[in-house]
């Protein structure tokens, strides 16, 4: 059974970082593409990061400078660090495995305070 554990979410005031974690158990993590998404109420889900099984990355625009995506394949950990964090960055964060069709966190919230 793949089993997806995000940690690292809480709140943050405007301008400081947060580093999340999303360790995957039940699959063999490293030949997998992974990433971030993230929810706001009333918003889409939407891509916030990916790295490849290869380890290229890709970043929305909002957050490209700001977000730092990373995996560890020995730990079957991927990581997303978040610096000059803002308000608009609130939102629920998914850890994702393998695309939409693939394999999802339960979700860690996020909130930033201005």
């Amino acid at each position: 059974q793949v089993q997806l554990v995000e940690s690292g979410g809480g709140l943050a005031q405007a301008g400081r970082s947060l580093r999340l974690s999303c360790a995957a158990s039940g699959i063999r993590f490293s030949e997998y593409a992974t990433g971030w998404y993230r929810q706001a109420p009333g918003k889409q889900r939407e891509l916030v990061a990916w790295i490849t099984s290869g380890g290229r990355t890709n970043y929305s625009d909002s957050v490209k400078g700001r977000f730092t995506i990373s995996r560890d394949n020995a730990r079957n950990t991927v990581y997303l660090q978040m610096n000059s964090l803002q308000p608009d960055d609130t939102a629920a964060y998914y850890c994702n495995l393998g695309g939409p069709l693939g394999y999802w966190g339960q979700g860690t919230q996020v909130t930033v305070s201005s």
